[in-house]
């Protein structure tokens, strides 16, 4: 049979027109004076896409926003390969190397091109060059998470890594991460070097407490500290040959709660050259490491003093960290209990000032990763877990959130109690979410923050309980009785 199929042949077949044509249509057939022609299927939906017209169907919202001058950079620690839209340039991927002045001619190609935004996946160090110069170019660079960008199974290599990239930016699929403005990310690798320094310096440490455990001189069961005052004037008299104890022991400060006595008998121990040297060592480290904190802490307070002062006079620059923060922020984020000034400062210098880059405070706490998960499949709660996130924002809210377990503020009591119900981690990790929303309005409104005191939460906490009671009570036909009114009844 002939795959032209025959739609108006008598009224038999006129039901099937009405589906297709209008009413109009159909009248104006009945009306021919002769036979109609048949129409072919391919005739039938050109004559529904006249009906609907061509601007009644839109795209979704999502597809509107299309980058049609979109590149993809997938990086490398020896190359990049880069993809352009086709049509572009003759050989729409390219290789470059990580030189300078490679990559110099890679930002002039793409503007070559007509890019004017650029997406590129790293999980290393390596997109840090390739970011700044092409920023520095004009155009517009998305760092994007390598779990949003994971390709479909399959046959993998760098050129269709960076056309997948490609290919999803121009959709406009990609969101770029989060990276603060020029000052900011100054400031947080001052503060990330000094971070590394402690680290190094606490490593030495432990080699000098091993030393001295290796001489069985118990120096650490006696004094909280010994890298403080009394630890470190022992450990340099025993490195210039004292091995008295008692004249050790006379050496401690006034404030030390252990008596001389028992200091004595601590520093009593097998002097051996071996762990000596290896206590020298350690101990020359040590302040070597001490001394480049401090030349860390100047360079950070510098930095601070670039930052413009927000209601504070300009004559004289600050003194302090401290001071410098409230300068730069506006607000005092130390009056929240739980943060202190170094604690104020990774904040601020991992997430900046200007909180306009999150929507509201529920987006901010989503962002650090202390916002509870919605993994939901079928109608039911599979987890509700926090998603893993290597924020170190979110590692010192945590932190100033574990130091609230003795605290008597409100905080502290949300902490405590939270902890006695769920435990202890999840009670941190909603503490530390309590405390970011309070950072973000701080830092948003330029509000302060005023502790309402433990009673104020525990008197609180026992009105919702009442209600709750109240509410359960009336559903099931009873009343809640104070049993102060039934006794004076």
């Amino acid at each position: 049979m002939c795959p032209v199929f025959s739609v108006v042949r008598g009224l038999a077949n006129l039901s099937l027109v009405k589906h297709v044509l209008s009413r109009s249509e159909e009248s104006r057939i009945r009306q021919l004076p002769f036979p109609a022609l048949p129409i072919t299927i391919s005739e039938v939906g050109m004559m529904k896409r006249k009906r609907l017209g061509e601007g009644s169907i839109k795209l979704p919202k999502h597809l509107q926003h299309i980058n049609q001058c979109a590149a993809g950079i997938d990086i490398g620690s020896r190359s990049h390969f880069v993809a352009v839209p086709e049509g572009t340039d003759e050989q729409p991927v390219r290789e470059f190397s990580t030189f300078t002045g490679d990559l110099e001619r890679l930002a002039e190609w793409l503007i070559g091109c007509g890019v004017t935004t650029v997406a590129m996946e790293s999980t290393g160090v390596y997109w840090i060059p390739v970011f700044e110069i092409l920023e520095s170019h004009g155009l517009e660079v998305k760092l994007v998470n390598a779990r949003h960008v994971k390709n479909v199974p399959g046959r993998k290599s760098d050129v269709l890594d960076c056309q997948w990239l490609q290919q999803l930016h121009t959709y406009g699929l990609l969101r770029g991460a989060f990276r603060p403005v020029e000052q900011v990310c100054t400031l947080r690798a001052y503060v990330r070097q000094r971070a590394m320094l402690v680290r190094s310096a606490a490593s030495y440490i432990q080699r000098m407490q091993k030393a001295l455990a290796q001489m069985n001189l118990q120096l650490h069961n006696v004094v909280t500290d010994i890298t403080g005052v009394t630890g470190m004037r022992i450990i340099k008299a025993i490195l210039s040959g004292e091995r008295n104890p008692k004249v050790l022991a006379a050496m401690r400060d006034q404030r030390c709660k252990n008596s001389e006595a028992t200091i004595a008998r601590s520093l009593k121990g097998n002097y051996r050259p071996e762990h000596l040297f290896s206590l020298g060592q350690a101990v020359e480290f040590y302040e070597f490491y001490q001394s480049k904190i401090a030349d860390c802490d100047r360079q950070i307070l510098e930095q601070l003093k670039s930052f413009d002062a927000q209601d504070f006079p300009h004559d004289t620059p600050p003194s302090n960290v401290g001071e410098a923060l409230l300068r730069m922020a506006g607000v005092d984020l130390t009056s929240i209990d739980g943060i202190d000034t170094n604690t104020a400062l990774k904040i601020i210098s991992e997430i900046g000032i200007d909180m306009s880059r999150w929507k509201s405070a529920k987006h901010f706490a989503s962002w650090l990763g202390l916002s509870p998960g919605s993994k939901i499949s079928g109608g039911k709660v599979l987890s509700s877990a926090t998603k893993p996130v290597a924020n170190k924002a979110a590692a010192a809210l945590r932190m100033a959130a574990f130091t609230l377990f003795n605290s008597k503020s409100a905080l502290g009591a949300y902490l405590r109690r939270l902890r006695s119900r769920v435990g202890a981690p999840k009670a941190i990790t909603a503490t530390a979410h309590k405390l970011a929303r309070l950072v973000y309005t701080m830092l948003k409104h330029g509000t302060e923050y005023v502790d309402a005191g433990q009673e104020y939460y525990e008197q609180q906490y026992r009105s919702r309980v009442l209600q709750n009671l109240k509410r359960k009570a009336h559903d099931v036909g009873f009343e809640l009785v104070s049993m102060q009114k039934t006794a004076s009844a």
